[in-house]
């Protein structure tokens, strides 16, 4: 089968290409530069240029539709929200290139990235969830924050929003707040770049995801790790992480919150572990995760499974994963370093890891660790990341950095000063 991997400078997407190029699909890689890390693996074929859906969604979909009609039947795979959301909206592009696609209706993807929605279902399914509030506006951010129990986590209410422009927009990182003036800063902050925000009481303890494989919200397969370094420290994509069975709690609450979606494709719910080991739920991603090696190295392989299940209708249930693989990110191993050495985020209310402590463990790895872009029979990937970093994605956050903030009241702000 003929296959599109969208987004290829994420590794999700390399891990993709490996695993289905192994399984004697045709991989085509695409990305909105002219060259990604997922493109120079061995296992694609062919890689494809595609406009940035963040500039121009609607041309975005009609690229990807005629790199898929080339050859009825080829499966389209997005990494990201800022492809997945745009192709999910305007599906019918894909279906009319005869092109296939595994996502649940629409209504359900955009319930399934909002993370009020998602909040609102974990707590009506009982499962334990962070005192939330929805704040549209600076007049209820004042109200709220005098009453807030605190430390408090303040994120958008979304990852990636598509605007009236038809234009895909990320919101950003989360802002945290210890008393009621930090709590309005960081409204007046998220404000400028998300039309909603949630605010949550920071729930101490660690990040922890359950991943699956659903077909109309029934599990065919499953994974869990345990995260040894995140990228930063505060919470984030993980740089160096283990494999584990799911811990019972954890995985009950994952597949209640995935069933009553009725997910169809791959998903990941995020939860907080508190020190008592009770989850506390997070969020849902719906889309193939940052750390998607880890589960194919350890027998968990996704994407293999949901080819399987694009091509055929369903999976037959794959063997039981190894748990105790260790799978390590080198360049995100290194960004944690870099954010370790520059000191905790203001409001940040959990404990900060040692410089020194931190300077040691990346410089001595545990043998046997696997990479999520490095293999030996396939390293361009693992040279792409690191150029695309300090070449790309560095020189456009010092940018960001040198800017003059944005001094345009947002829309939160003119509704609260009329």
């Amino acid at each position: 089968m003929k296959i599109l991997i969208l987004d290829g400078n994420e590794n999700q997407a390399v891990a993709c290409a490996r695993s289905l190029g192994r399984a004697g699909h045709a991989v085509s890689v695409g990305e909105s530069t002219s060259w990604s890390k997922a493109g120079w693996s061995r296992w694609c074929s062919g890689t494809f240029v595609y406009p940035a859906p963040q500039v121009d969604a609607e041309t975005f979909v009609a690229c990807v539709a005629r790199e898929a009609a080339r050859e009825p039947g080829t499966l389209v795979l997005p990494m990201t929200e800022s492809t997945t959301l745009p192709l999910s909206a305007r599906r019918d592009r894909l279906d009319s290139a005869g092109a296939r696609h595994v996502l649940p209706p629409h209504e359900t993807v955009l319930r399934a990235f909002d993370k009020v929605e998602t909040t609102r279902l974990a707590e009506s399914l009982g499962i334990a969830v962070p005192r939330s509030h929805q704040v549209d506006d600076l007049g209820q951010a004042r109200d709220v924050a005098r009453t807030f129990t605190y430390p408090a986590v303040l994120k958008p209410r979304s990852s990636e929003q598509l605007t009236a422009s038809g234009q895909m927009r990320a919101t950003g990182a989360p802002v945290y707040a210890r008393d009621e003036a930090e709590f309005v800063a960081a409204f007046e902050n998220l404000a400028l770049r998300s039309p909603s925000v949630i605010a949550q009481e920071f729930i101490a303890g660690g990040g922890s995801g359950w991943y699956a494989l659903m077909r109309d919200g029934e599990l065919r397969a499953e994974f869990a790790h345990r995260r040894i370094r995140d990228v930063r420290p505060t919470g984030s994509g993980s740089a160096l992480r283990e494999s584990v069975y799911p811990e019972p709690r954890l995985r009950e609450a994952g597949l209640k919150v995935l069933t009553a979606l009725r997910w169809h494709g791959v998903a990941m719910v995020e939860f907080r572990v508190r020190p008592d080991g009770s989850p506390v739920f997070l969020e849902v991603n719906g889309r193939f995760w940052n750390s998607l090696a880890l589960a194919v190295y350890a027998g968990a392989d996704f994407p293999a499974l949901l080819a399987e299940l694009a091509e055929r209708g369903d999976v037959a249930p794959p063997p039981r994963y190894r748990a105790g693989v260790r799978c390590r990110w080198l360049l995100g191993d290194f960004r944690h370093l870099l954010e370790v050495m520059r000191g905790a985020p203001a409001g940040w209310p959990g404990a900060w890891p040692g410089r020194l402590s931190t300077l040691a463990n990346f410089l001595l790895p545990v043998p046997g660790t696997y990479h999520d872009n490095f293999q030996l029979g396939d390293p361009l990937p693992e040279l792409a990341d690191w150029i695309d970093f300090f070449f790309r994605k560095l020189p456009r956050t010092l940018k960001k950095r040198t800017q003059p903030r944005d001094l345009e009241p947002s829309a939160h702000r003119r509704a609260a000063h009329p």
